[in-house]
């Protein structure tokens, strides 16, 4: 599960921004933490934790893959020139709360915008999660309803705390999660932490969320996020069952 504790370095880069360039790279402005962060599963496919592997040099900007081709990921080369990539943005502006349907349990709320999925699959960690939401009564379900939620990168999951009225979030740092995902022989999105505006190619900022995942496959329906386009395709009937 991602910390919950303050973190001390959370404002070094407050300054960081991204533009999603038209038919193009995700430009990135401000000396933001990138590393690779990895799906790590003990027995088949299931997650048990995030892993941190390989770290990025910091720089003032840099321009990251989004058509999926580059030979120098996770940065552009320019690929996306040669192959003509269609990069034009399908996501609308709606918010989460608008996005989201909501599964009431006895103490938590749970809160699922499904196009944002990223495949993670830390949602069936320890039990399904919308299953789990109706059980959070009993402490232990509890406790693994709000650790899976928290680990969820693209934020497609949310909950709150029914008493106190308070939505659960991880303290994450400005950063930059290359996302990995060995177990299924995939690579995953670009995991957007600690509220980092996106702008959209003709300037519209899309609503500053805690967590976002956005497509570095170029094939997602619903760009510039995820859509799980990444995911093999035998697999995706498990996200669409779920």
């Amino acid at each position: 599960m991602q910390d919950l504790k303050k973190n001390e370095n959370a404002n070094l880069s407050s300054n960081v921004k991204l533009k999603v360039s038209k038919n193009g790279p995700i430009i990135v402005s401000g000396k933001v933490p990138i590393s690779e962060q990895i799906i790590s599963c003990d027995v088949g496919e299931t997650p048990k934790e995030w892993k941190e592997g390989k770290k990025y040099p910091l720089r003032e900007t840099c321009t990251l893959c989004r058509c999926g081709q580059s030979k120098n990921k996770p940065y552009c080369d320019g690929t996306h020139v040669k192959i003509k990539f269609d990069g034009t943005e399908t996501a609308d502006m709606q918010t989460f709360e608008k996005q989201a349907k909501k599964i009431d349990g006895p103490s938590l709320e749970l809160f699922d915008a499904e196009i944002l999925c990223a495949s993670a699959r830390f949602c069936h960690r320890g039990g399904d999660i919308w299953d789990q939401i109706l059980d959070t009564d009993n402490p232990e379900t509890r406790k693994n309803v709000i650790a899976n939620a928290c680990d969820c990168p693209s934020g497609r999951l949310v909950v709150r705390d029914k008493e106190k009225r308070e939505t659960i979030e991880p303290l994450l740092e400005k950063s930059l999660g290359i996302i990995e995902d060995p177990a299924v022989g995939a690579s995953g999105p670009i995991w957007v932490r600690g509220g980092i505006p996106v702008q959209s190619a003709d300037g519209k900022v899309y609503e500053t969320r805690n967590r976002v995942t956005l497509c570095r496959c170029g094939k997602s329906t619903n760009k510039p996020f995820c859509d799980s386009s990444h995911y093999p395709e035998p697999l995706q009937e498990v996200k669409k069952d779920q």
